[in-house]
């Protein structure tokens, strides 16, 4: 979501002891640095241990969003960058991809921070990619989800 009303957490977060995985596309380069470089800034500064991986595209991220739980990740931060076309493939991409990392972090338990974008043109991208002159950075909207839903989830685990 974008605009009025985003939340604007104004506490650290220390993910000290996390272990979290970013997977991003590789469609869209430019974008997707940009959304990975939010996101790994993110993750630093709560001095989460992470690593960043990357797979074709969006369609991929679920199976490695999987994966990457089943190695012990207690968070994901999927990273993806998906632009309307002249066909139905923009649709169809994008609801499985949705779906799929919805069933993956339902499976797991665990969270996943959606920062695939569905775009129409490659602008709104750059605007939302955290770049210099960038509207906002999904990427680390992405992973401050990721992380703080870790953190609830983990107390609440007890």
């Amino acid at each position: 979501m974008s605009g009025a009303g985003a939340p604007s957490p104004h506490e650290k977060i220390d993910g000290t002891g996390l272990k979290a995985v970013v997977i991003a596309g590789t469609w869209h380069d430019a974008i997707t640095d940009g959304l990975i470089a939010g996101a790994e800034r993110v993750l630093a500064a709560s001095g989460a241990s992470y690593e960043t991986v990357r797979v074709p595209g969006s369609f991929e991220l679920a199976v490695a969003a999987q994966a990457a739980f089943a190695g012990g990740a207690d968070a994901v931060v999927a990273l993806g960058v998906i632009i309307r076309g002249g066909t139905p493939h923009f649709e169809y991409v994008s609801a499985a991809t949705t779906d799929g990392l919805t069933r993956v972090a339902l499976d797991a338990g665990k969270p996943v921070g959606f920062g695939v974008l569905t775009l129409d043109d490659e602008k709104q991208g750059l605007d939302r990619a955290g770049l210099e002159g960038s509207k906002e950075d999904k990427g680390a909207e992405a992973a401050d989800a990721a992380l703080r839903t870790a953190l609830v989830v983990k107390a609440l685990r007890g």
